[in-house]
């Protein structure tokens, strides 16, 4: 059985049609149930349930995030869809979203919006939707899921607290929702089929209070996940250039009062936001010219209403911090940064200079490449290509041990000592961690950090419980708390402890910390095998 869940406030006007939509699902009527939870209504929508013959669960007024929450409490399936009072699903909505879920490692799945709207501003509306859409098409995995068109193993969200009712107003608690489990390395994929019709605003006043709400929460959520201002599977890159260029045209302006030169900076800014328009425009164009008319003007008035909003939050959450901190605060991961940005150019220029040296040891003591590369995961579970110097022959990783659950994992990752699979050139590189230094590399494209956790294979990530997840949460490092403290000695339970405690007390003097005691570490061969 699956359980769907519809928070509804106040949706009278909506639900019956939302309700009749459900029922209509091209799956059969006994594989589900329908649970309303009515978030202190006023009006008639616990009677439209009731008439419905759905379950009904009834909260007093605390917002959509609460209301999701107690709906996944009482639901009965291992597989939650979530959908609005306000959205009607097309009638292979539901199997759509459990298609995706079938796959074992696939934890969340987002659908897509439709209208029948007419109204030029509610087309705009469906562009920009449509515009993120095409960004998150063709992606194995994503950050982003709103809860409109949603679908949630049950489990997972219940053992990660649900949604944040921190959020008290339908803006960003579900996109939070999402970002805290993709941090843990949990697969959430794009389903474009999921549709649900929806009637999108249809004022410029209500288009940009409601940009405004998202922006003012969006501010409080960014002080815990500091790195989704930089990039989501959603959000496109462009709109963030566009806001930051109408900042600089209305900084331009009131210091052209000041100083009058500095005029020419806002008519500077102002080509930045229009060439950043570009993109947008031509989409818009191929889909609706009528709202291709109105799209720069609706750009613009976006960016001022999500500024003033992120602003406005920024002010009134200074100081605040809630049920969550950030693993890496965001001045702390500017720095870390640069640090490693420094730290792997001066790496790989060191590295160059004994590369032809190393590469003719481990050419003449066995055959095979000089360089060895393996998929390893990576920060938010991103899988990337991880580079070593070979010490082992060819062909040794598909002799490594195969745990099979998260109790044999245990102590799979302790390193054999010795272990035949290593070359003898091989033990020399490893003695001196010499092999490592083709890292340096994915340090350089931001894969990696000069500091924190090992990079691990993605068939033991596979088999992490939800606790060891919580390692994937920062950027994994050439070196870390592991390897200055047994290294490949220690047991899957020993390194999550050092890991974890390195995250919930992450410093940068800490960094600079574990560096200083990784070069008598080396030196000493600690751990070493």
């Amino acid at each position: 059985m699956i359980s769907i869940v519809v928070p509804a406030h106040n949706a009278g006007r909506t639900l019956e049609r939302c309700l009749r939509a459900l029922r209509a699902q091209d799956i059969p009527a006994e594989s589900y149930e329908i649970i309303v939870v009515d978030d202190g209504s006023t009006d008639d929508t616990a009677m439209i349930a009731q008439a419905a013959s759905v379950r009904l669960i009834r909260i007093p007024h605390q917002g959509p995030a609460a209301a999701r929450n107690a709906g996944l409490q009482v639901a009965r399936g291992e597989i939650v869809l979530f959908t609005d009072a306000d959205c009607e699903p097309i009638p292979h909505w539901a199997r759509s979203l459990m298609e995706a879920l079938r796959e074992p490692d696939v934890v969340g799945a987002k659908g897509t919006y439709l209208t029948r709207q007419r109204e030029l501003i509610a087309r705009f509306v469906q562009v920009e939707y449509e515009e993120r859409y095409a960004r998150m098409a063709g992606r194995e995995r994503i950050d982003f899921v709103d809860t409109y068109s949603a679908g949630y193993r049950r489990e997972i969200v219940l053992a990660n607290g649900g949604f944040d009712t921190t959020f008290r107003e339908p803006t960003v608690e579900d996109q939070e929702l999402s970002f805290r489990l993709a941090s843990k390395g949990y697969r959430l994929v794009f389903v474009p089929q999921a549709q649900v019709y929806h009637q999108h605003v249809t004022s410029i006043l209500a288009y940009i209070r409601r940009k405004f709400r998202i922006g003012y929460w969006k501010a409080l959520m960014l002080r815990w996940l500091p790195q989704k201002a930089v990039s989501d599977s959603h959000t496109p890159q462009a709109l963030k250039v566009q806001i930051l260029m109408l900042g600089l045209m209305g900084l331009g302006l009131l210091g052209r009062a000041i100083w009058p030169p500095l005029w020419p900076a806002a008519l500077i800014a102002l080509g930045g936001f229009t060439i950043s328009t570009i993109p947008f425009l031509r989409h818009a164009w191929r889909r609706d010219r009528a709202v291709a008319l109105i799209a720069w003007p609706m750009l613009v008035v976006r960016a001022i209403a999500l500024g003033a909003g992120l602003l406005a939050g920024m002010i009134r959450f200074a100081g605040y911090t809630g049920p969550q901190r950030p693993a890496i605060a965001g001045p702390q991961r500017i720095i870390k940064r640069l640090m490693d940005i420094l730290g792997a150019i001066i790496g790989l220029a060191l590295f160059a200079l004994l590369l032809p040296f190393l590469a003719l040891a481990i050419r003449l003591d066995s055959p095979g490449p000089v360089i060895y590369s393996q998929v390893r995961i990576g920060e938010n579970g991103r899988p990337f290509r991880m580079y070593k110097l070979r010490t082992m022959h060819v062909g040794a990783e598909g002799e490594a041990p195969q745990p099979r659950n998260a109790t044999e994992l245990e102590h799979a990752v302790v390193k054999r000592s010795p272990d035949p699979r290593v070359t003898r050139v091989g033990r020399w590189l490893r003695r001196w961690s010499l092999d490592e230094a083709p890292q340096f590399f994915n340090v350089l494209r931001g894969e990696m950090s000069l500091v924190g956790p090992r990079p691990e294979e993605e068939r033991l990530v596979r088999l992490y419980t939800d606790e060891q997840r919580r390692r994937l949460a920062v950027k994994p490092g050439m070196t870390g708390p592991m390897q200055v403290n047994g290294r490949g000695r220690l047991t899957m339970s020993e390194r999550l402890a050092l890991e974890l405690d390195y995250i919930e007390h992450y410093s940068l003097r800490r960094d600079l910390a574990i560096l200083w005691r990784t070069i008598f570490a080396v030196w000493r061969g600690d751990g070493a095998l």
